[in-house]
């Protein structure tokens, strides 16, 4: 009987360290992932523009454009796409 109580205790403190491991894992992955989603900007599409009429709309669209790639929401690709779309148009 003490050779089965032993087992029992070695097999309930494997299993608890087992339980304390697997759960600091998963809160430490779960604080990365907060991490990493709090450092990465929200990636919004930059919003469809109509052609403008006039040469002071554009002017302003550009003065957005520039602002939106200054906060980073922007890439100097899609800053230049999305430029010579307002110059084009």
């Amino acid at each position: 009987m003490p050779g089965l109580i032993r087992g029992v205790a070695r097999t309930a403190a494997v299993a608890g360290t087992a339980t304390a491991v697997s759960n600091r894992v998963s809160r430490r992955q779960a604080g990365r992932w907060a991490q990493q989603d709090a450092q990465q900007p929200a990636q919004q599409p930059a919003p469809a523009q109509p052609a403008p009429a006039s040469s002071e709309d554009k002017i302003a669209q550009l003065k957005e454009l520039g602002e939106l790639k200054a906060q980073g929401v922007l890439t100097e690709t899609e800053f230049e796409e999305q430029k010579r779309q307002i110059l084009n148009g």
